[in-house]
């Protein structure tokens, strides 16, 4: 039997050529999907003909709801092997096998300091102005040397972050929540606390998973804490930070200005405010978007594919 497959959230039309698709060929019909689905509602009926869905980190939603609406889906395949857009209750409940794919962590580190540099630099703004017939400069920068760089996270992604950081000779500081002295020294960072590291530092990146006990980690009150000074970075996950309070911090110009990837609702809205604030740069969520990265996400949705219909399944996401 010939299984249906879709493909979706391919933004820039690339999926079919970032991997070999022929070794599933034979046994699977294809179909790519460019654009958000929507809803629940609009999910389901969009994918109710699929055996086989293959999903972009966490751009669609695999909720309970949609699970219960999709009774003839047996695989899902998600790039990376973590995605919180996945009811993995709902998954065991339904008996669908769902694999993933491995990633790097590097592409989003890079991202973190393309948006440190724009902002201490104004690199897109100058551009923009040149473009635009603009006689020469109007900014003056401010150096990344020297500066003290709070990595909140020091994980894969943030020790990662703290190496740029070292490159560019700034001073390290780390917090979070299991973060350890030695851990942090092997970063090349200091440990300190959670507030030492608001009050401190001049740029703040965030390298942390969502989870219940990060969700809202940064608020009014780590804003009342950094300097006018400095800014935040964040290409996490959007609800790590208050999005409310940080409008309010950028508005009030208590802080100098906020580089961001990732937002509580993606696509961000048309009017969301942070589209006009000046003192903030603003990334579609871009932090994993990378040939080198969608070329393994890619390859590997095809292996998968190819092992749940050989029967053995491979890079399997909650099966415990």
């Amino acid at each position: 039997m010939q299984h249906r497959c879709a493909v979706l959230d391919d933004y820039q039309n690339v999926a079919m050529q970032m991997a070999d698709w022929s070794p599933i060929a034979k046994d699977v019909a294809i179909e790519v999907f460019h654009r958000p689905l929507g809803d629940e509602a609009d999910v389901i009926r969009a994918l109710e003909k699929f055996s086989i869905v293959c999903a972009m980190r966490e751009r669609t939603l695999f909720s309970k709801a949609v699970f219960e609406g999709l009774p003839g889906l047996r695989l899902l395949v998600t790039t990376g092997m973590r995605n919180a857009a996945i009811d993995l209750a709902a998954v065991r409940e339904r008996n669908v096998a769902v694999c993933g794919t491995e990633s790097t962590g590097h592409p989003t580190a890079e991202l973190a300091f393309g948006l440190m540099l724009e902002l201490a630099r104004k690199i897109g703004h100058e551009h923009a102005r040149l473009k635009a017939g603009a006689w020469w400069q109007e900014t003056i920068g401010i150096d990344l040397f020297g500066k003290t760089l709070g990595i909140v996270g020091l994980g894969r992604l943030g020790s990662r972050a703290a190496a740029i950081g070292r490159a560019f000779g700034m001073q390290l500081i780390g917090w979070s929540q299991n973060l350890t002295e030695d851990k942090a020294r092997e970063a090349g960072a200091t440990r300190v606390d959670k507030d030492e590291l608001f009050r401190r530092a001049d740029f703040i990146t965030i390298h942390l998973q969502l989870s219940p006990r990060t969700q809202g980690l940064v608020g009014a009150k780590e804003f009342g804490l950094m300097k006018p000074s400095a800014f935040l970075v964040n290409t996490s996950r959007g609800p790590i930070v208050e999005e409310a309070a940080l409008v309010t911090a950028l508005r009030e110009r208590r802080i100098a200005g906020a580089g961001l990837d990732v937002y509580d609702v993606e696509p961000l809205p048309q009017d969301h405010p942070l589209r006009k604030m000046d003192n903030a740069v603003i990334t579609p969520h871009l932090g994993y978007v990378t040939q080198d990265t969608f070329r393994i996400f890619y390859r590997q949705t095809v292996e998968d594919i190819r092992a749940f219909i050989d029967g053995k399944p491979v890079r399997v996401i909650g099966s415990k």
